[in-house]
């Protein structure tokens, strides 16, 4: 692999062209990929330009068997049609051998002004969880509150001896597993680091889906590392992490808070 930017604790973060640094890693080391590339030409992130063929490649070259990619992306309007630019790269990550696990919705808490002045304005982002073969890991969130707790419910269920069914009766729990829409707090209001990268997404959403399609001990990866959630939150659940983004400075403000979470486990200690 390249000499990484920064490399401490089971974190690595490098500073160069993703595809460049992909190519330096082994085949199989990745179990969980999760990331929000650039949308179509919404955002500069520094003049650079990115290569998502290449990318895509590169991704399912290093995912584990069993692996998942988290990929959250959106589309631009041009023309006064949106680019459909998302569907058709969950099509080609189909097409290169993964799977379309689960077509999530990221809703934000705030309406986006953005899109077209003909349609309705947009609050929600595609999560396409992608993964090669039958995830390894699937720890689904329950924390969705029940409006029926507490109440028996009985069911029919299939006994040992063939042929033979038996009542079971059984009390609704307080919560359940959530649904695939998961709405969060953005921007200033998202209850994490205040930086200077145009676009953050929420720590909660890379912590809920880091919890959902991992294991302690388990490497995370972030093609596009920007201010550096996805590693931030790896090594706050237990799990290694490496962070590959062009922009040094956002790869500075990745450190920093890497280390102010470090000096603040520390001074708490």
């Amino acid at each position: 692999m390249v000499e990484p930017y920064y490399d401490k604790d089971g974190i690595t973060i490098h500073c160069g062209d993703n595809c460049d640094v992909l190519g330096t890693f082994p085949r199989d080391c990745v179990d969980l990929v999760v990331t929000s590339p650039p949308y179509d030409d919404l955002r500069t992130y520094g003049g650079h330009e990115w290569d998502f063929y290449g990318v895509a490649w590169q991704l399912k070259r290093v995912l584990k068997p069993g692996g998942v990619i988290v990929w959250v992306v959106n589309d631009q309007t041009k023309n006064g049609s949106e680019t459909g630019s998302s569907m058709m790269q969950a099509m080609h990550f189909q097409a290169v051998g993964l799977n379309l696990h689960d077509t999530m919705i990221y809703k934000k808490s705030a309406v986006g002004a953005c899109g077209s002045n003909d349609a309705y304005w947009q609050e929600w982002e595609y999560v396409f969880v992608l993964s090669l073969g039958r995830p390894n890991a699937v720890n689904r969130i329950a924390d969705r509150k029940n409006s029926t707790a507490g109440t028996k419910r009985t069911f029919n269920k299939k006994c040992d001896q063939v042929g033979t069914r038996q009542n079971r009766e059984t009390v609704v729990s307080e919560t359940g597993v959530r649904g695939n829409v998961w709405e969060y707090h953005t921007g200033m209001f998202n209850g994490g680091d205040k930086t200077n990268h145009p676009a953050m997404f929420p720590e909660k959403l890379a912590r809920d889906h880091i919890t959902s399609w991992s294991n302690e001990g388990d490497t995370i990866l972030d093609p596009f590392n920007g201010s550096g959630t996805t590693t931030k939150m790896a090594r706050k659940l237990g799990r290694k992490g490496i962070g590959i983004e062009i922009n040094e400075e956002y790869c500075e403000i990745a450190v920093k808070r890497l280390e102010q979470r470090l000096l603040n486990f520390q001074e708490g200690a």
